[in-house]
């Protein structure tokens, strides 16, 4: 017995090691990259600005100039309507969807549920994609960056599965009372989901807020781009005069607008995350508890 407890403790020392390495590789570059963007060309010139830098040396003109600027914080506006649209449509989508499926004797649910598992396996490819998108009208439109992935096979077989855990006595009750399908489906069934909708709306979010690939292929207009293509052209341009005065340059590096411009599209993602932590672990759980 001892023996096996002394087994449970190293191995639970393994783990934790494991994983406090894996927490710093994500931390140390994270705060190098904050320090990073508040680090002054004369700060930097030494030492390339060092992991802690005197907290009387640090300079938010980085984050002064960019936020200053017309496109930024245009395209950060962008993202912003796209990730809160984009998620609010996936979610409403989603959830009737998913529910009737969850229902057994709901008689179209087979077929449906074959079809959505073939797009598991089998996507339409990118070019009929574009070819559908074009014919309908959608380029150089938000809606092109929402329509085309507004439901996920994935998040929608993990919501049927949380709706299918839910104690059919519920249902029964409501029904015997005379409420509607509809009226279960609100009153009932969508007070007892907010788990799962804080999970797959979170995962939505995610996927609307990176919109990188879709942009490229369906937006031409410069002021239509969300914040992941103007990032791509501020860390890869060497011209920076469209973002931040010239005069900058002379106070802060690039590399520090750089850097600045990276923190301010992690900001949002790393606000939301902590407010859905709660409801993320839980739904995630008894999502995945029936398939």
């Amino acid at each position: 017995m001892q023996s096996v407890g002394r087994a449970e403790k190293l191995f639970d020392l393994a783990v934790i090691v494991i994983l406090a390495l894996f927490a710093l590789a994500i931390i140390i570059p994270f705060w190098r990259v904050v320090v990073m963007s508040l680090t002054p060309l004369e700060v930097w010139s030494s030492a390339r600005g060092g992991f802690f830098p005197p907290l009387d040396k640090l300079s938010l003109s980085g984050y002064e100039q960019l936020l200053g600027s017309r496109r930024l914080p245009r395209a950060f506006g962008v993202s912003v309507y796209i990730t809160v649209v984009g998620t609010a449509l996936n979610l409403i989508v989603t959830t009737m969807m998913a529910y009737p499926l969850s229902l057994p004797y709901f008689r179209p649910r087979t077929p449906l549920l074959i079809a959505v598992l073939f797009t598991l396996l089998f996507s339409g490819g990118l070019i009929p994609t574009y070819i559908l998108v074009r014919d309908l009208g959608l380029m150089d439109t938000y809606w092109a960056l929402m329509l085309p992935g507004l439901v996920s096979a994935w998040n929608l077989l993990v919501m049927k599965a949380f709706f299918e855990n839910l104690p059919s006595e519920l249902r029964d009750a409501a029904k015997v009372d005379g409420a509607s399908e509809w009226q279960v489906f609100w009153d009932i069934v969508l007070p007892l989901s907010k788990p799962i909708l804080a999970t797959i709306g979170l995962f939505y979010a995610v996927t609307h807020w990176n919109s990188f690939f879709d942009a490229i292929l369906y937006i031409t207009s410069s002021e239509k781009q969300p914040l992941q293509i103007v990032l791509r052209e501020l860390l890869s341009s060497g011209n920076m005069s469209e973002f931040v005065d010239i005069q900058v340059r002379s106070i802060m590096p690039i590399q520090s607008l750089r850097a600045a411009a990276v923190i301010i599209a992690l900001v949002p993602m790393l606000i939301v995350y902590p407010m859905l932590q709660r409801h993320f672990t839980k739904g995630v759980l008894l999502g995945s508890v029936k398939g």
